[in-house]
């Protein structure tokens, strides 16, 4: 069955998709969305590597120089080449892809990247999503994973979490777009092959996620911006009943010591304003934009997201674990996305 749904993925990805026009949902977005700043980045990237982006969002989180970052389905190489520039000549961009279309474009214009930017430090690899610990690639070695609209269209969705947990250094994040249903896709939207190609087939219920995220360590999933879907075409608007789609970002941070809930210990921390591009604000997730030198209530976990990552450096940190006051207010479950059609979130995560 898996074999089916992979083969099924690199014929739509591979050959009956062209250029980015050829979507029939809105799970692509507009380079106008994306903050100002990044936008310089796509005037070095070669004009075919764009137009056979898929993607739904930049994923894009901040404090990348130097950082060693994996992207999971990189397609025709967008990311991996808007990521280079982003990691600099001290950091790398890996990226995996396992449509040989795709990474043929990706691979036929990497002398034109190096010559725009002035060095080399990209590489791309042959293979699967779900069978990460058989590339050559240490444990624990990246900063950061990334990963554009490609997790929903796994058909082990628990090997790439695991995979992810197995390469990521003690304190790295997942930092990802994906598709998300308001309940459990039906089986009539999972088998269609359009469906599916389409991002919608293989979307998880938001709810499943976050489960499946607990089980493989990531105990406190953190929602960045999320929008809702548009069918655009007309005849596939019917085939998805009333199930409701969302396009969302989502970090989820490699720590040990998280806690399944946000539990209150009477923390604080005081943002620096040295995150660059970030001068006035720090987004670290849709519930925490913490502004420049203002004492901060957080919860333990988003203490520790700070404290033990490559941000601590950028915070002050206030209080400790020694009293627990409780859980911490405003910490639910209930559905997380919005349901008006402007994006939502902010911080430059997106587009």
């Amino acid at each position: 069955m898996h074999n089916i749904v992979q083969d099924s993925v690199k014929d739509y990805y591979g050959r009956q998709l062209q250029h980015t026009g050829d979507l029939k949902t809105s799970t692509c977005c507009d380079i106008s969305a994306m903050p100002a700043w990044l936008k310089p980045v796509f005037e070095h990237i070669h004009p075919e590597v764009l137009s056979r982006y898929y993607g739904c969002g930049l994923v894009c989180p901040p404090l990348l120089e130097g950082c060693r970052v994996l992207d999971l389905g990189c397609g025709s190489g967008r990311d991996v080449y808007a990521l280079a520039q982003l990691v600099g000549p001290t950091g790398e961009v890996i990226g995996i892809d396992m449509t040989d279309e795709q990474l043929a474009v990706a691979v036929k214009h990497k002398a034109f990247h190096v010559q725009s930017i002035g060095y080399d430090n990209v590489r791309f690899l042959h293979g699967y999503i779900e069978r990460l610990d058989e590339l050559d690639l240490e444990p624990g070695s990246f900063d950061v994973i990334v990963s554009n609209c490609v997790v929903n269209l796994s058909p082990d969705k628990d090997a790439v979490l695991r995979g992810v947990q197995y390469l990521l250094k003690d304190g790295g994040e997942f930092y990802f777009s994906d598709v998300y249903a308001d309940r459990r896709v039906p089986a009539a939207v999972r088998d269609d092959s359009v469906l599916y190609g389409e991002c919608l087939g293989g979307a998880l219920y938001w709810n499943d996620f976050l489960r499946l995220a607990h089980r493989h360590g990531f105990l406190d999933p953190r929602l960045v911006t999320d929008r809702p879907l548009q069918i655009t075409d007309p005849a596939l608007a019917p085939r998805v009943g009333d199930v409701r789609f969302f396009s969302a970002n989502y970090r989820l941070f490699k720590l040990g010591d998280l806690e399944t809930a946000c539990e209150d210990y009477g923390q604080a921390v005081i943002y620096r304003g040295t995150i660059p591009y970030c001068a006035e604000r720090f987004v670290l997730d849709k519930h925490h934009a913490i502004d420049t030198g203002r004492v901060f209530p957080v919860c333990g976990n988003t203490w520790r997201m700070l404290h033990d990552s490559r941000f601590a450096s950028h915070f002050d940190f206030i209080g400790n674990f020694e009293r627990h006051f409780g859980l911490f207010d405003g910490c639910g479950s209930k559905l997380p996305f919005d349901m008006n059609t402007s994006l939502s979130g902010s911080g430059g995560t997106c587009c």
